[in-house]
């Protein structure tokens, strides 16, 4: 029987895949009125003003300063974050909300595979099935089944997933040299926010009356899904054990199809629905089958951190 903190804990991360599902139509809504670089620019500098009254909260306790290959790797995190949103967000220019979420996804399978690059941690068998199911499951989402070929927007929302699936990793290792969580949220999302702003302004058209019509997409995406949802996940995962709090939100992706139905008006037919059912299927059996040996992060397995190299940062 769980208790009220489990009980919790469950909803909570339940609510934020709730929040990062539906943010995926918010992304389609403002791709229609500004650059996907200046969408991501202004939504994360929203996330880290959101999030720096608990980073400088953290920062007056007393712990200790960053080794010098931990603020290196800091920053590395904060370049895969933005090219994961960059490059999910250009692909929301020609891709559905719904395609969106169920292909995010992937990145679950994809993480064990980024583990053994990074740590040598070898996955197992059912690592190698669970990828072969999401890419199935892909093609069979991929204009609801109609074998058109790839949609550009999918395959850029995919390649996102391997810069996705690298930043979770390399979080971990962050996460357990440093208890650090909200001073590397705030940096990343300033980095984000930094670089999206800096190319958006540079190379892409901007208009008032664009980032007037994008600015309730923008709101959402900032607050809801950079601030709270974040939030939300790493306050219940204190309670939740992490092969479960993954299942859960991975739910994130049906969210997306539902809000994509309700609001634009995506449906998804029977190969369609068989896709999602595949993809959904991959992220349940990579996690959720027994195995003798979990992945570890723990830092005796990763290089020193004076040895981090200055342009790859925790490989």
């Amino acid at each position: 029987m769980r208790g009220p903190a489990r009980l919790k804990a469950d909803f909570s991360l339940l609510a934020a895949a709730a929040i990062w599902g539906t943010a995926f139509v918010a992304q389609k809504t403002a791709a229609a009125h500004v650059g996907p670089l200046l969408f991501v620019g202004c939504r994360f500098l929203l996330s880290a003003l959101l999030l720096a009254p608990l980073a400088w909260n953290e920062a007056r306790r007393p712990v200790p300063r960053l080794a010098p290959g931990d603020r290196r790797l800091n920053v590395f995190i904060g370049l895969c974050l933005f090219a994961t949103m960059a490059l999910q967000q250009i692909g929301m220019e020609t891709t559905t909300a719904t395609n969106a979420g169920f292909l995010t996804a992937i990145y679950v399978a994809i993480v064990p595979l980024v583990a053994w690059l990074v740590i040598g941690a070898k996955p197992r068998l059912t690592v190698a099935v669970a990828c072969a199911l999401s890419l199935a499951g892909a093609w069979l989402l991929e204009r609801n089944g109609t074998a058109r070929g790839w949609n550009p927007g999918d395959l850029w929302i995919m390649l996102s997933d391997l810069f996705s699936a690298l930043q979770i990793v390399l979080v971990g290792i962050f996460l357990r040299r440093n208890n650090r969580p909200y001073l590397l949220c705030v940096t990343q999302y300033a980095l984000t926010a930094t670089l999206g702003l800096a190319f958006g302004l540079w190379r892409e058209p901007v208009a008032p009356a664009a980032l007037s019509a994008a600015l309730p997409a923008i709101l959402y995406a900032g607050l809801l899904s950079g601030g709270v949802a974040f939030t939300l996940q790493i306050v219940a995962q204190r309670h939740t054990p992490p092969a479960e709090a993954a299942l859960i939100m991975s739910l994130e992706s049906v969210f997306a199809a539902l809000a994509g139905a309700v609001v634009l008006g995506d449906h998804l037919r029977f190969s369609g629905f068989a896709g999602c059912t595949l993809i959904l299927l991959s992220v349940v059996l990579v996690q959720a089958v027994p195995q003798r040996r979990r992945i570890s992060l723990e830092p005796a397995r990763v290089a020193p951190q004076d040895t981090l190299p200055e342009s790859d940062a925790g490989r």
